[in-house]
């Protein structure tokens, strides 16, 4: 059952229960005070019976003294004719509750009358077919006699206006719930309206519609709910976003390890086939074995590198103070024995924080990538300085240059902007992917600037210890 359904169903039930006690407290209690008010007149009535019926038997003549039983059935009769009885029935008993006058119809049930004593007054409802009577009774002194007198006084409007009452009201309270019914059900379609755009919203995003929004109607809670939705559509789009570009990297990634896997393995294979299956002069024999040795080099060196990619992405690095000089003395020595590129260091003495090995890894792949870019005796130029919330480090070439559209890809792993340039020099497009994760483990990241032909300009920023504690 849809939402709006429940809520009209159980509005229109608690609203019928509530119609119904209310309805059924509010007829009951004008019958009970309009029943107390006849039983109230019928007592009166009664009292005035009494008296005219003691008053009449003063009167009674003297040969009448004793107030004989038939004299009783004449007072009673008068009463009866002469109006005070107003329209009531009369019954009139003697000493022994043995019935002296009854009007035509009373009935014969004495159960009230063996309850009357003396200075009290009784009463009592009872039903006679489809009619309602008060009976009441009460005792009469007259002549050193003590007579009982009843009453009964039809009271069957006030139980018909009773069951007109619940008639009636059942059938306002009907038409109210209908037209509350109708009222209500435009009030909750209305209510219910942002909860129906978010169930549209969410079925497109569940249908793949990461783009539709529910639109905000109002400012209440359920306005705050569509925006929390639409806040919470934005997010999920952008880790979907997110998610798919991660899958097409490593789609990318996968494409391109094999490739890279596929070609030096094709060659090794084949050369060392042709040393197997062939005999070779001593330099084709050389060839063959040095090529499968620089390819097998190329591989191990890939091998390697993705290792430290990998294992750079899951652990967490203990930053130690360094001084700049060290890392300087450690390049000028990995580089001595290059003899087609110049290295030019010039640094400022200062304290970097640092993974010491993880840094020059990172290093020593920049300097690598600059002289591999740059042409025979081209010039690679190191800089160090201190800045105002940490130590920077830039690494200059004069070399090839990169365009600009390859700029975002060349950190991507396998990424070579020159395959064969790299591969010549037994690169794999894993060095700057390597340096990426290394300084994202020191809070840093690469800045990379290059024009083609002028050559290509490599810096980061190592944070202080002040600034790496700002940024935890």
């Amino acid at each position: 059952m849809k939402f709006l359904y429940k809520i009209l169903l159980w509005t229109i039930i608690i609203m019928a229960a509530a119609f119904g006690f209310s309805g059924y407290f509010l007829v009951n209690f004008v019958f009970e005070t309009t029943l107390e008010r006849e039983i109230d007149q019928a007592l009166d009535g009664s009292n005035i019976l009494q008296f005219a019926f003691e008053t009449a038997a003063l009167n009674v003549p003297t040969k009448y003294d004793m107030l004989q039983d038939i004299a009783v059935e004449q007072i009673g009769a008068k009463l009866e004719s002469s109006g005070h009885g107003s329209g009531r029935l009369l019954r009139l008993s003697n000493e022994e509750k043995e019935v002296l006058y009854a009007s035509e119809g009373f009935p014969g049930d004495t159960a009230l009358l063996q309850e009357i004593g003396e200075n009290t007054r009784i009463w009592q409802v009872i039903p006679q077919g489809d009619h309602y009577y008060i009976q009441t009774g009460i005792m009469v002194n007259a002549l050193d006699r003590h007579l009982y007198l009843e009453t009964m006084e039809n009271v069957t409007r006030v139980f018909e206006e009773r069951s007109t009452g619940f008639t009636v009201y059942r059938q306002v309270t009907l038409a109210m719930l209908a037209l509350c019914a109708l009222v209500l059900f435009f009030i909750c379609s209305w209510l219910t309206k942002p909860i129906r755009r978010l169930t549209r919203a969410t079925r497109k995003m569940a249908d793949g519609d990461y783009g539709y929004r529910a639109r905000q109607v109002s400012n209440d809670e359920l306005g705050q709910l569509t925006m929390d939705f639409n806040s919470m559509a934005n997010t999920l789009e952008g880790t979907i976003g997110e998610l798919k570009e991660e899958v097409r990297a490593r789609e990318d990634f996968i494409a391109a390890f094999a490739h890279e896997l596929k070609t030096p393995l094709t060659a090794i294979i084949g050369y060392a086939d042709v040393l197997r299956s062939r005999k070779l002069d001593e330099e084709k024999h050389f060839l063959s074995s040095n090529y499968i040795y620089t390819e097998g080099k190329r591989l191990e060196n890939m091998a390697f590198r993705l290792l430290d990619i990998i294992v750079t992405k899951r652990e967490q690095v203990d930053l130690q103070p360094v001084e700049a000089g060290t890392l300087f003395g450690y390049l000028e020595d990995m580089f001595a024995g290059n003899r087609e590129q110049q290295l030019y260091t010039s640094f400022q003495e200062g304290t970097v924080y640092a993974e010491v090995n993880l840094l020059k890894s990172v290093l020593v792949n920049l300097v690598d990538n600059a002289m591999k870019a740059s042409e025979p005796g081209g010039v690679v130029e190191v800089f160090g300085e201190c800045q105002e919330n940490g130590y920077m480090f830039w690494v200059r070439d004069y070399g090839v240059g990169i365009p600009a559209e390859e700029l975002k890809k060349i950190t991507e792993a396998f990424y070579m902007v020159d395959k064969s340039r790299s591969r010549s020099r037994n690169g794999a497009g894993l060095g700057l992917a390597l340096c990426v994760e290394i300084l994202r483990l020191h809070h840093s990241e690469l800045v990379i600037e290059s024009t083609v032909g002028e050559g290509t300009w490599i810096s980061f920023l190592l944070p202080d210890r002040e600034s790496i504690g700002e940024i935890l």
